[in-house]
């Protein structure tokens, strides 16, 4: 077996994120380890329902002694804090109106033999089901030649999501499925594939869910469980909606910004 990559940075904060998570009481539940590639590049594919998915996700790699390095929206590089974090772990950054350059530092990390974990949905689902998946996990995964590592978390969004207030109580439970990697055929239809990784993936959520031992912890907590299953989260519909209108606003925000540069 490979002898783990001594990175002072990334260990560190592995070491502190355990700590704290053994202080919270988190469970975790993680099955499908062993199909995390002992040596070359991977795209990890991961659904996203949390703030804290990337760190759950690189959780699962540890048994096979491999760092996952995420690529991550360019926001969370500029910050003073995480800012250095995430560069001395060599995360990729992702600046979502010029997406060429990390994309292509995601293919020679691949090419290089890393794991690159990557969220098909590209932002949280606040339906808690996937939503659409873009492409661009199985396109770095076809022009790199590397196979695709499937990856779903549940109970993510209990803890700390979109729009809720953080949730700290001891003893949350997070099941964590990897599935088994699989490379796409030479040219084959990206959409077709991406098609291919949903399915899978919402096989393993299924999984996940009849699995997860977390309860609601009184009768009106049902906001984290999809309407698909019952719950009162919003319905795709209705999540697609505000995943529109945030994309409004953003909009807005960069125009306002851009004119107000302009101004003498």
């Amino acid at each position: 077996m490979p002898a783990a990559p001594r990175e002072p940075v990334y260990r560190s904060v592995i070491a502190f994120a355990r700590t704290v998570f053994r202080i919270l009481g988190i469970r975790f539940d993680i099955t499908g380890s062993e199909h995390v590639p002992r040596t070359g590049g991977a795209v990890m594919a991961i659904n996203h329902t949390g703030y804290l998915d990337f760190t759950f996700a690189g959780l699962a790699a540890l048994p096979a002694h491999r760092l996952v390095r995420f690529m991550a929206k360019k926001e969370v590089f500029d910050h003073r804090v995480s800012g250095p974090l995430m560069r001395g772990m060599h995360h990729i950054p992702v600046d979502r109106a010029a997406g060429a350059g990390s994309f292509l530092a995601a293919l020679t990390a691949l090419r290089s033999g890393e794991i690159v974990g990557v969220f098909p949905e590209a932002t949280i689902s606040q339906s808690y089901d996937l939503k659409e998946f873009k492409t661009g996990a199985v396109r770095l995964a076809m022009d790199s030649g590397v196979p695709l590592l499937p990856c779903v978390i549940w109970g993510s969004q209990r803890i700390l999501t979109k729009g809720r207030d953080k949730d700290l109580r001891r003893g949350a439970h997070i099941r964590i499925v990897v599935g088994e990697p699989y490379l796409p055929e030479p040219g084959a239809d990206a959409g077709a594939v991406s098609a291919e990784l949903k399915r899978r993936m919402e096989a393993m959520l299924t999984e996940a869910r009849a699995t997860y031992k977390g309860k609601p912890y009184g009768p009106d907590d049902t906001w984290w469980i999809p309407a698909s299953m019952g719950g009162t989260a919003p319905t795709a519909e209705e999540a697609a909606a505000r995943d529109s209108a945030e994309i409004r606003e953003r909009a807005a925000r960069r125009t306002a910004e851009r004119k107000a540069q302009r101004q003498p």
